[in-house]
């Protein structure tokens, strides 16, 4: 469907939106804007979800999208190459996603077709072309997300199986980069793998020597803690606090999960 679209039209830009997703009555003009700069060829919007209050997990799932969003894709468009311009809101230059229709229509994994994660696919693929990727805060896209932790885990393993096979796609581009997004791509596979050592360690302890591993749940906790403590002031919102219960869905539900996509990404 995006690629008869594409090729069907006849704009300089052209902005992908996912069916249920709610935009703001700016954000046309404010994705625009940024892309009035030639040397841009995608730019996202900041994603809320429309159904946060409805549970638990809508209200955990609006806080991640915050956190990947202003911290994440913020710190990356300050290097001009955000790793994922995410589907539900996104403008690309026609001219330049022409270009890559190829490549983006073809894209293969193992000699097989890849049918998910196509917004990561292209953003990487726009990257190799030499385009700067950006994030805009103000322009506001409220999506509609998972309320209940089946829709949800599935959900996460389309994008972790994404996210393992274009990062290994992303590798050549690198180097051509800002140094930080090298730094960043470790630092998000390699802190992944540390918790999940060391949450590893810990159930080894309890089961090899019947004691409690306090070490391991103390220095997880104040990282909790602290990481969330600074989110809470930097969004001036108590409610982040509440995003420590994060840290058990992801000790016991992602990381295993994401173990899980990591042997299966064929």
């Amino acid at each position: 469907a995006q690629i008869a679209a594409i090729t069907q039209s006849s704009g300089d830009l052209i902005l992908n939106v996912d069916s249920d997703t709610t935009l703001a009555p700016d954000v046309v003009s404010k994705l625009a804007h940024k892309m009035r700069d030639p040397a841009v060829g995608a730019a996202m919007g900041q994603l809320k979800a429309s159904n946060q209050g409805d549970t638990w997990l809508t209200r955990l799932i609006d806080m991640e999208y915050w956190l990947a969003c202003n911290e994440e894709r913020a710190a990356q468009a300050r290097f001009g190459a955000v790793m994922c311009c995410c589907g539900p809101c996104a403008m690309y230059r026609r001219s330049a996603m022409l270009s890559l229709l190829d490549q983006y229509e073809t894209q293969l994994y193992r000699g097989k077709p890849s049918d998910f994660g196509e917004d990561r696919h292209l953003t990487i693929l726009m990257l190799s072309a030499g385009f700067r990727t950006e994030y805009v805060p103000s322009a506001i896209a409220a999506t509609v997300v998972p309320d209940t932790m089946g829709v949800y885990l599935r959900q996460q393993l389309r994008w972790a199986r994404s996210t393992f096979r274009d990062t290994l796609l992303a590798l050549p581009v690198l180097p051509g980069l800002d140094r930080y997004l090298t730094l960043d791509a470790i630092g998000q596979n390699v802190g992944l793998l540390l918790l999940a050592l060391s949450v590893v360690t810990g159930i080894g302890q309890l089961a090899l020597t019947a004691t409690v591993p306090w070490w391991t749940i103390l220095v997880i906790g104040s990282m909790t803690l602290v990481r969330c403590s600074v989110v809470a002031y930097r969004a001036r919102e108590l409610r982040f606090l509440g995003f420590a219960l994060h840290t058990l869905v992801n000790i016991f539900l992602l990381i295993p999960l994401k173990a899980y996509a990591l042997c299966t990404l064929s």
